[in-house]
């Protein structure tokens, strides 16, 4: 019998995600920077989003635990209304768009989504939030390239759209050679009206 090992752990995060044709403007936007910087290590489009909270490594028996009350916290908000602007970059090396729109409320979103990981007792490193659209990497030896690309993408402005889902996602960083991959664990619509 040929059974499959689960894994002990999952990396997670807690997202938001563009829809579809906010991402296809952004990314007809980069097709000139795709064709020119072929060596940038470019995200997969299906797994933009936005991190409202990273929290690494988690024993997979903890997930369960986050389901029911970050369900119950997507039952009570609003969708937000959001925009994809502008570009920039961490460390010369990384390179995102902007995010633009009702940025209070996705402040406010992001600490409620926070306060709800901490009462389920999972530990995290709790950085401000940079609201932003990670697109890609440049090789430590081509930081350059990120930069060039971040200055070609400064005017662009997407049209608004609606973040209408949480996502809780699993990702295969670190398991192995080959770009990463996200997975949604579960997803959960705004339906709220606050």
């Amino acid at each position: 019998m040929n059974e499959q090992i689960q894994p002990a752990t999952v990396r997670v995060f807690i997202a938001l995600a563009p829809p579809d044709d906010a991402k296809d403007e952004l990314a007809r936007e980069l097709r000139p920077a795709y064709r020119a910087y072929p060596g940038m290590r470019w995200n997969r489009i299906e797994d933009w989003h936005i991190t409202l909270a990273f929290l690494g490594e988690l024993p997979v028996a903890a997930v369960p635990l986050l389901q029911p009350p970050l369900a119950a916290l997507a039952s009570a908000h609003r969708p937000l209304e959001l925009t994809l602007r502008g570009s920039g970059h961490f460390d010369q090396r990384v390179l995102w768009s902007g995010i633009d729109g009702e940025i209070q409320g996705l402040h406010r979103l992001t600490a409620q989504v926070r306060t709800v990981v901490k009462e389920c007792g999972i530990a995290f490193e709790d950085r401000p939030l940079r609201p932003h659209l990670t697109l890609a990497r440049s090789r430590r030896s081509d930081p350059s390239s990120t930069l060039e690309v971040a200055a070609t993408l400064t005017a662009f402005s997407g049209r608004p759209w609606q973040a209408e889902h949480l996502h809780l996602v699993g990702s295969n960083i670190g398991r192995g050679p080959g770009p990463i991959h996200y997975r949604d664990i579960q997803a959960w619509k705004f339906t709220g009206r606050d």
